[in-house]
């Protein structure tokens, strides 16, 4: 007999959107912040000169700057109040990541449930501040550097720039948290989501161009559609993969009932690091493109240039440095977002098993153990799909860039966004079948 989630899952069909009103509302909420968010991009900051600025920025759109302004939905290109983005919280949440695992004080908060977590989440805020600022003192001491970008150069034009832009990140950290509570889906996901499938339009719309003016032949460009369509079919399959490790419960006894032992399972992502190790090997590989195109070619010595140009898009040590970027970043994140030793523990103090394995030190290492073994097969699986892009740049040419990052964060978002759909709608389904229930027991009950 099918239990009864899965009776609702076949359920579930377009007319269910029409009944669940609150999931109505969260939707447009949703849709309402990516609208201000997608608005903010396009407001520029005072005191720009934008021709000027055009110009400064095509010459560093190769560098970690159009890696920013990937991120950002075009906000960098066009220095607009935003042009921060949502990275310095994400920069923070991965530093206060790192510190809980070093500091003591801070693990112990980790431990303390709501509390604590709400006690973390306001460092968070505090270091997003601090590296918001710092970044945008960078650029406002970059911009008025530059020739004929700034207006009016000087203090007045810093101490603006910095505020400008420092609260631009600020409400897009507030504006993030509040689509996770009022809306559907994780907020700071949704926004670097939207600022990526804002500019896929005019990517596909270059491609196209290009092949309209001969520049591309017509099998690169099916090529390229290919394995973009291969590429997230990839990816669905293992963001979806897990290893589940069964876990046994003992019998216990209730009064003079006997109750027999439950069995759960553990599930463990094949990628537990989702797409943290392509942004921070990107952004370790760019920088020095971007210092090198901010210094003049003359000042650079002969080797650093040589290097530089074996660090651009398809050369073969930018592969080989990308790819072992990528797999050192899955092991330490997943360390560090993954304990096996608490997660032994719990089990442990819940009188849970693995069967076979002998509770506490024996199931941390057992599961250290699968983790390790499933964080390779993850570690390769994010390594072809970000290096598969940079192959078809090196043999063919094309000067399209689709990121294999870029990617696999809109697969990922979507995926998430569509389960958490699902499950309001479930709720709403299983809520309706509750109250009918009710209903017909009443009727009952009156006759």
């Amino acid at each position: 007999m099918a239990s009864a989630a899965e009776q609702l899952a076949a359920n579930l069909n377009f007319s269910a959107f029409g009944k669940a009103e609150d999931l109505k509302k969260r939707i447009w909420f949703t849709l309402g912040a990516l609208l201000v968010y997608r608005l903010g991009t396009y407001i520029p900051m005072p005191g720009i000169n934008p021709e000027a600025l055009a110009q400064a920025f095509q010459q560093q759109s190769t560098g970690i700057l159009g890696l920013f302004n990937m991120f950002s939905g075009g906000a960098v290109g066009r220095m607009a109040i935003f042009a921060l983005g949502i990275m310095p919280y994400i920069s923070a949440s991965i530093i206060i990541q790192l510190m809980t695992s070093v500091i003591p004080s801070l693990e112990q908060l980790k431990k303390e449930g709501e509390q604590g977590r709400q006690v973390i989440n306001q460092y968070t805020r505090y270091g997003t501040v601090l590296l918001a600022t710092v970044q945008a003192y960078g650029i406002a001491v970059g911009l008025q550097s530059a020739t004929n970008i700034v207006s009016n150069p000087g203090w007045f034009f810093i101490i603006s720039a910095v505020i400008t832009l420092v609260g631009g990140t600020m409400f897009l950290m507030w504006l993030g948290e509040q689509i996770t509570s009022r809306g559907i889906g994780n907020g700071i996901s949704l926004i670097i989501f939207s600022g990526i499938v804002a500019r896929l339009p005019t990517a596909i719309a270059n491609l196209l161009e290009l092949g309209r003016t001969g520049s591309l032949s017509t099998t690169i460009i099916l090529l390229v559609i290919v394995m973009a369509l291969a590429c997230i079919a990839f990816i669905v399959f293992f963001e979806r993969a897990q290893r589940r490790l069964l876990i046994q419960y003992p019998k216990r006894q209730v009064g003079n009932r006997m109750f027999q032992g439950d069995t759960s399972h553990l599930p463990l992502k094949l990628n537990t690091s989702g797409v943290i190790p392509p942004i921070f090997a990107s952004s370790l590989l760019l920088l020095p493109v971007t210092v090198a195109n901010f210094a003049s070619t003359a000042s650079l010595p002969g080797w650093a240039t040589a290097v530089v140009a074996s660090l651009g898009h398809g050369q073969p040590l930018y592969m080989i440095l990308y790819a072992a970027l990528i797999g050192f970043f899955a092991f330490f994140y997943t360390a560090i977002v993954f304990n096996p030793k608490d997660t032994a523990d719990n089990l442990k103090r819940h009188g849970g098993f693995i069967p076979g394995i002998r509770p506490g030190e024996r199931t941390a290492e057992y599961i250290d153990h699968v983790l390790t073994r499933i964080t390779v097969i993850g570690a390769i699986y994010l390594i072809i799909i970000c290096l598969l892009p940079e192959f078809l740049i090196s043999a063919a040419g094309v000067p399209f860039y689709l990121g294999g990052t870029s990617l696999l964060i809109v697969v990922s978002v979507t995926m998430d966004t569509v389960a958490q759909v699902q499950g309001h709608l479930l709720a709403h389904q299983y809520e309706g079948l509750v109250k009918k229930a009710k209903l017909r027991g009443g009727k009952r009950g009156v006759r």
